[in-house]
């Protein structure tokens, strides 16, 4: 896992190695043991690496194949990279090194652009052709790892985070207003925009070529998405069962390949469990982590919040050397700055908690194993996809399910949130565009509730699972620290996408639905059914009890409801009640002021939206202003980041 970086002046202009060499150093905490730096006149490449496989200088990037004309700067890991090194090296290729970043350079002679139908892993990285005088960058299918790009006037960029591309003297800093319209919907951002004017974040799945033989116009193209379920696929439960359990094994046995330590997050719950039962038969003594809470200021659903118990079982079941961390109300207002600095580009909830069991542990091990994915592939929020049954047409569905996933501030709340500038600048943009966009490249026929309940599993797959793993990688990062996420595995993501819905829910025409807003929804949700991930509770029956299969998740959320009313809301109303806040530069505060007001009240649950306008704050003093001290580390490498008026 690393970091990198890239430069391509159009206009031929050669790239001075002490840019790339700041910008690298912007994102130094991605890759602390080693960084390199290419250029080749108009076209520089530079990396830092986390050194997991071949710790070696073999394992240097940028690296070049024999010939030197094909370079590759590399951020990921690629589980079936030894099978494919054997098969490369029968056509031919030498290679120097053990590392799987080598067989991405090979893959790419041998292969072309189809070279990324045959990677298993998680990846983001760019290809100099200097024969083909081609740029070509890619991302993993469902985009565990980032990559941003930047092209304007002759200057394209591109880097795994954006603070490296602020780093360019012609690079400023607006605030992108639709995407802030997209952001206050759904409290993530569907589309290729970032909170950054200009700065385009390169889908999951897809590729992007700058061939400057034409021109140097940069052409996105998607190379795999998620299939359609085959509700013809005749299989019974037992079977699929059996499978899944197979593909499964498989896939954290193939994550498991590491020269340096490995660990597991270990919640308490089905997914992590799951891993860890497996890992711990080919890494003994494996280190586990989890994060708990304070309650003593909690109430009611959220005193169930706190999962140490559950997770200390399967610890002493499995025999792990476990490690926990305890959060306290506080602790959100200690390290807000310095996680929207790594965040830098809002997405998803409350995530602070995952920062500091990031932090944990990231003091023992290099490597880290993740559960994220198993509930978006196997249905694990039914109260979700239930807002679409019964409709009547694919369009009455469209709009039931877009109602529901305005997760922030509805349309028709939009002109009290925000002030008539930003009104003016989002004007024709629509939200609900946005959100009918995802379902565009389905090309199954809507005809009933077994096809609403699998587009909406493809809908969260492609918005709130990339979400989700966006900033999983940014705050794991933020300490060097590399997540690895064996439901992802391609073999395993391929099957469980395939089999019919059925199996993965048992009503398929009456179903529960629950306020997303509320705290313990889950618990509420599994109070009245158990629903949701049926055919995964089979499969891993024989890997861990049966009471942890069937327990009632709590998914890994600090007690914010009652926290934002009792010891958190000094701070809260320092930030967001003082009328010279950053924020009000787009946002109405007579609107905040009535949120915070109903949530004191305990009228309404805000937490969700009273989050996102503490990280929004904090992003505009970070990026805006340059106000948090991130800033001065960032300047001590001798970057300088370029603020600019919005």
């Amino acid at each position: 896992m690393c970091g990198i970086v890239g430069v391509c002046n159009l206009n031929g202009e050669p790239v001075a190695e002490g840019l790339l060499r700041r910008m690298t150093n912007a994102i130094a905490h991605r890759g602390p043991d080693g960084e390199g730096h290419y250029t080749d006149g108009q076209v520089g490449l530079g990396h830092r690496r986390l050194a997991i496989i071949d710790l070696t200088t073999a394992a240097h990037q940028p690296m070049a194949n024999e010939t030197g004309k094909v370079l590759l700067t590399y951020n990921g890991e690629i589980y079936n990279f030894q099978k494919l090194r054997v098969e490369l090296e029968a056509l031919g290729h030498r290679f120097h090194s053990s590392t799987d970043s080598e067989v991405v350079v090979h893959g790419w002679e041998e292969w072309g652009e189809e070279c990324l139908l045959r990677f298993n892993g998680m990846f983001a990285f760019a290809i100099w052709d200097r024969t083909q005088r081609r740029l070509f960058l890619a991302r993993d299918r469902y985009g565990v790892k980032p990559l941003y790009w930047y092209l304007r006037d002759g200057l394209f960029l591109f880097g795994s985070e954006i603070k490296a591309l602020l780093v360019h003297p012609r690079v400023s800093v607006n605030v992108c207003r639709l995407t802030l319209d997209e952001y206050f919907t759904f409290q993530n951002v569907f589309t290729d925009r970032t909170l950054f004017e200009g700065i385009r974040l390169l889908p999951a799945g897809c590729s992007l070529t700058l061939d400057l033989m034409k021109g140097g116009d940069a052409t996105v193209r998607r190379y795999w998405d998620f299939p359609v379920p085959d509700e013809g696929l005749d299989v019974d439960d037992e079977e699929a069962g059996r499978r899944i359990h197979h593909l499964f094994q498989e896939a954290v046995t193939r994550q498991l390949v590491s020269d340096v330590p490995i660990g597991g997050y270990l919640s308490g719950g089905m997914d992590s469990g799951s891993i860890v039962a497996v890992a711990v038969r080919h890494l003994p003594r494996l280190m586990t982590f989890t994060g708990g809470f304070d309650l003593t200021s909690a109430s009611g659903l959220e005193l169930g919040f706190d999962e140490r118990r559950n997770a200390e079982m399967l610890a002493n079941l499995f025999k792990t050397e476990h490690y926990e961390v305890v959060l306290h109300a506080g602790d959100m207002e200690h390290v807000l700055p310095k996680l929207t600095w790594h965040l830098e580009d809002l997405r998803v909830g409350q995530c602070y908690p995952n920062y500091y069991v990031a932090r944990l542990a990231s003091k023992f091990v290099k490597v880290v194993l993740s559960g994220a994915g198993g509930d978006e592939l196997f249905a694990g929020y039914p109260w979700r996809y239930y807002q679409g049954l019964d409709s009547a047409s694919p369009e009455a569905y469209l709009e039931r399910y877009y109602s529901y996933w305005q997760r922030l501030v509805p349309d028709d709340d939009k002109r009290r949130l925000f002030n008539t500038d930003t009104q003016r600048a989002i004007s024709g943009h629509s939200s609900f565009d946005v959100f009918r966009s995802v379902f565009e490249a389905w090309l199954a026929p809507l005809r009933g509730n077994a096809d609403y309940l699998a587009v909406s599993l493809y809908f969260e797959l492609k918005t709130f699972l990339h979400g989700v793993l966006m900033v999983e990688d940014k705050l794991s990062m933020a300490h060097s620290l590399e997540t690895r996420v064996p439901f992802l595995d391609n073999d395993l993501v391929d099957y469980a996408m395939r089999i019919p819905v059925r199996h993965k829910l048992g009503d398929l025409e009456s179903g529960v639905t629950i306020d997303e807003n509320l705290p313990g929804k889950r618990r509420l949700y599994e109070q009245r059914t158990n629903d949701g991930k049926a055919i995964l509770r089979r499969a891993m029956l024989p890997l861990i009890p049966r009471e942890v299969t069937e327990r009632a998740k709590q998914g890994f959320s600090a007690p914010d409801a009652s926290w934002f009313r009792g010891e958190s809301i000094d701070y809260i109303n320092r930030l967001l009640r003082d009328r010279k806040a950053r924020l009000y530069e787009f946002i109405q505060p007579a609107y905040v002021e009535r949120v915070l007001d109903e949530h004191c009240s305990g009228r309404v649950n805000r937490r969700l939206l009273i989050w996102s306008f503490l990280s929004f704050e904090w992003w505009c003093r970070t990026f805006l202003t340059g106000e948090f001290d991130g800033r001065s580390a960032f300047a001590a490498d001798g970057a300088v980041l370029h603020t600019g008026r919005v």
